[in-house]
């Protein structure tokens, strides 16, 4: 769905649900200055057109034990595996986003671990077990912020 096919109405909502996605449908329609059931009509159509794929709670992985973070780019063997290896990928828990990349790898896996330990026994059990390719790891010290995608962007005075 393109950007363009979003009204301000529909650009409003998405903003507020990115800065609290438990905002009230009553509280943002009061911002808005409509009804509710406007927009809780335009909430399920933007779900249904896929724009809102789902409301999540952030949860901190340090406070479950997961101190490390870690990138590992994969080299495949044979490209045609991609999906094979997304799809191996998506069975171990502690693999949490995989992406399909251009340049140096040819997917990019983020992951939590408890510790370094934890992440070196996560690589050796269960990644080389793929038998995939080389990787390359890369140590997350901090994430110093993470956020939705700009809503307006550029579409401000519609």
């Amino acid at each position: 769905m393109s950007n363009n096919s979003l009204d301000s109405l529909d650009r409003k909502i998405l903003s507020m649900l990115s800065d609290n996605a438990r905002k009230p449908f009553l509280e943002i329609a009061r911002e808005c200055k409509v009804s509710g059931a406007a927009v809780h009509q335009r909430i399920q159509k933007l779900s249904a057109q896929g724009v809102i794929k789902g409301f999540e709670s952030m949860i901190n992985p340090a406070m479950l034990g997961y101190d490390t973070c870690a990138y590992i780019g994969f080299f495949l063997n044979d490209p045609t595996r991609f999906d094979e290896v997304a799809s191996a990928l998506r069975d171990i828990p502690e693999v949490v986003e995989v992406h399909y990349t251009t340049g140096k790898y040819d997917l990019l896996a983020k992951l939590y671990a408890r510790n370094n330990q934890h992440l070196l026994q996560i690589i050796h059990d269960k990644l080389t077990l793929l038998n995939a390719g080389r990787t390359e790891t890369l140590i997350s010290f901090k994430q110093e912020f993470c956020r939705q995608v700009p809503i307006n962007n550029g579409f401000e005075n519609d």
